[in-house]
């Protein structure tokens, strides 16, 4: 498995699971745990780790590349909610790997119980009496954990220290050192103190008070050091090296420059234990008890400069996590974690967590030596902010660079951008030599039967895709910056697929070969989310193309040509795509034949909400799957064909009656034959059930299904479905209106 993984944060989330899938850093089911979009932890397993439960609480669950510890590579989890950490540490395990990467040593995985001894006369006699029965004492503690004995474990050793409190009187306190072995151990080594206290009073000869264990795991340290070339710190290297060493010397004089310090290497080591399901608490209380073990709190690390002019770097630190029991088969959650960042042992773990701290400080201190720890935060900030402030996704990387940019993150600034960018149509400057537009479709009944002859109803959703032709000197260009889209191809260079390849195909049909053309695409749906954005986009650029060139084309030739585009995107399309993107009216569509529809008149508005599943669905995928179960079962699957039609015919009475509360239980009643195709997913049904839970009188998936979207009939309660879609994650479909099209 390779960790280093370019340009991670541009990808969608379903290509960065799928990017794991392919180097084997997840598993299918954990593949599916992740692409499910549910919360891993339900509220009946949290109300059986915890009192009180009245719900989950959601963090991110992320991951950082890159990282090469003692020459292995790791994709590590983490969990955090704090803009910056997850780049910070990605970017420096980046550098470190180039460098040869990290190098983490660590002692046995050992845990400290204490028994406090008090109401003592002489400190020296029990001590001795103490020592004297050291093999008695480790006996009997291991006797109440036969079972960590046998796989290795249980107390190796005892340590006795003399302590005096503030009031003169004395006390012994006695340390089990456990070895715990791959669990977090606290309650074990709770058991023994507890458990033994009886014995260690009587061979002392005074009284046991608090028996426990310490989180101050000193008996388990983790050393990790990396050695960082000079050339890579980038510009003025020697200056930002000497800037990190000096800010480290602050750290080790200044406990007020050494809390802040800290605190950045535990944003990185906290956010692994939580993801892997370890206390972080204790992670954190350790930490810090340790960087004060001379009396003076201090850095955690050391940054000093090599004989030939290279970074080195060092942080010690305890950690004692564990891999197996507690809270960690109770919450799926951890075993994801876990199962992502594969160690072997604790001690592998704790190492790994080390490297991450250590990573964590080298970014911050780099940033601080550099251009300062606010200019990379501060473009995480805004997304935080542009999320707060309800950006659509396709509107979300310009607003967020918009806002860094005038140096304004703020919600109402983030409101006005969305506003400016939502109202341009065109997105390049300047005249274009032609245009076209389309629209895009909801299937409100009849998605898959209508490919074996039966009738669907379907709505457009007008002005869906733009599209601007322009003049080039030589060659195709083609940008779609809402779906992340700019390619180019040279004069006579042939694409296979994609959308340069739809370009260069209809450019042939066409026969306006041999002229340099850009194309900018401004599209307000998604691709692949079930909406028609294919044939929307196919229909707006050949218009745009007729415009630009006086071709002249009427809409039926549109639509004709649009449908072959359809043939090579999804292989068997019914047509109804491309005709509700060139026509722009609610229709009831069959392909018998040729291809017939009729329009109808809507008397009301529609009061629809599309939320997107974020997953994107194939209708190619989908359509050949629902081909292969029919050859199965011809009759069973032609039955429900034939029950999905008569949904249709019976909606289209309804929508132009505008008899709501009977269209929504035939889209009810469609959702299910649908589910029954094999065509609705897990989220999918979930995402119907939110919709229904909260007042909708029908809701469904639209289109080819496998992922995509969800629509949901909501009269009177469209605020009410779409907040409990956005609290649930699921992004909206905004600007649709569903009052009767027309172009």
């Amino acid at each position: 498995m390779d960790s280093r993984i370019s340009k991670f944060y541009r990808m969608s989330i379903d290509e960065r699971l799928s990017l794991l899938r392919e180097r084997g850093v997840i598993d299918e089911k954990i593949l599916g745990q992740l692409a499910s979009r549910k919360g891993m932890l339900s509220p009946d397993s949290a109300d059986r780790m915890v009192e009180n439960v009245v719900g989950v609480f959601g963090l991110p669950l992320a991951v950082a590349p890159n990282f090469l510890v003692n020459g292995k590579d790791y994709v590590v989890p983490m969990v955090v909610e704090e803009p910056s950490v997850i780049a910070a540490v990605s970017s420096a395990a980046a550098v470190i790997r180039q460098c040869g990467g990290f190098t983490v040593n660590s002692t046995e995985p050992i845990l400290i119980g204490q028994i406090h001894l008090c109401d003592i006369e002489n400190a020296d006699d029990v001590v001795a009496r103490l020592q004297a029965g050291k093999n008695k004492i480790v006996a009997a503690a291991n006797a109440l954990q036969p079972r960590l004995v046998e796989r290795g474990g249980g107390v190796v050793d005892i340590e006795l220290r003399k302590l005096t409190l503030d009031d003169g009187r004395r006390v012994v306190a006695l340390h089990l050192l456990v070895d715990t072995r791959d669990a977090m151990g606290a309650n074990t080594v709770n058991t023994m103190c507890e458990g033994i206290a009886a014995e260690v009073e009587t061979i002392g000869g005074c009284k046991a008070k608090l028996k426990i264990l310490s989180n101050l795991a000193d008996r388990s340290l983790m050393t990790a050091r990396a050695r960082i070339v000079l050339d890579s710190l980038g510009k003025n290297a020697a200056a930002v090296r000497d800037g990190i060493v000096l800010a480290n010397d602050l750290a080790l004089a200044d406990p007020y420059r050494a809390a802040t310090h800290n605190k950045g290497i535990m944003n990185g080591m906290d956010a692994v234990a939580i993801a892997t399901g370890n206390d972080w608490r204790a992670l954190e209380a350790g930490a810090h008890a340790f960087a004060a073990r001379d009396g003076a709190y201090r850095a955690l690390t050391a940054w000093e400069i090599a004989e030939n002019g290279d970074l080195e770097g060092r942080l010690q630190v305890p950690v004692r996590m564990g891999i197996v029991g507690g809270t960690l088969h109770s919450n799926p959650a951890a075993v994801v974690g876990l199962s992502i960042a594969n160690v072997a042992s604790s001690q592998e773990l704790g190492e790994l967590m080390a490297a991450v701290g250590l990573a964590q400080n080298f970014a911050a201190l780099r940033a601080l030596a550099g251009d300062g720890i606010q200019k990379g935060h501060m473009r995480l900030h805004a997304r935080s902010v542009a999320s707060a402030a309800g950006v659509p996704k396709r509107y979300f990387d310009r607003v967020v660079k918009a806002m860094v940019d005038s140096d304004d993150i703020k919600e109402r600034r983030a409101r006005e951008l969305l506003l400016e960018f939502s109202s341009r149509r065109i997105v390049n400057a300047g005249k274009p030599r032609g245009s076209g537009r389309a629209a895009g479709k909801v299937i409100l009944l009849g998605e898959h039967a209508v490919v074996y002859g039966q009738p669907a109803l379907a709505l457009p959703i007008s002005d869906a895709i733009g599209v601007s032709v322009f003049d080039a000197e030589s060659g195709s260009h083609l940008r779609i910056p809402d779906w992340g889209i700019d390619q180019s191809a040279a004069s006579g260079e042939a694409i296979a697929d994609g959308v340069m390849a739809l370009l260069q195909f209809l450019v042939r049909k066409l026969g306006i070969q041999g002229t340099g053309l850009r194309i900018e695409v401004d599209a307000s749906i998604p691709p692949a989310a079930g909406l028609g954005s294919s044939a929307a986009l196919a229909v707006a650029i050949i218009r745009a193309l007729s415009d630009a060139f006086d071709l002249g084309m009427a809409d039926n030739s549109v639509n004709e040509l649009a449908f072959e585009c359809e043939k090579l995107a999804h292989g068997t399309p019914s047509g109804i795509d491309n005709t509700l993107a060139v026509y722009d009216r609610p229709i009831v569509f069959s392909n018998k034949g040729s291809g017939t529809f009729n329009e109808l008149d809507i008397r009301d508005r529609v009061p629809l909400v599309i939320a997107c599943s974020g997953t994107r669905g194939s209708t190619r995928v989908q359509v050949d799957g629902v081909r292969k179960r029919w050859q199965l079962n011809k009759n069973s699957y032609e039955g429900i064909f034939e029950q999905i039609g008569r949904t249709s015919l019976a909606g289209a009475d309804a929508l132009s009656s505008s008899d709501f509360v009977n269209l929504g239980s035939l889209m009810n009643i469609c959702q299910g034959l649908l589910n029954a195709l094999g065509v609705s997913t897990p989220v999918l049904e979930e995402m119907v059930d939110i919709a229904r839970s909260n007042g909708a009188l029908g809701a469904k998936l639209t289109g080819g299904g496998g992922g995509g979207c969800v629509i949901a009939l909501c009269p009177g309660v469209e605020a009410q479905v779409s907040t409990a879609f956005s609290a649930a994650g699921f992004e909206l479909i905004e600007g649709a209106r569903f009052d009767g099209g027309g172009n």
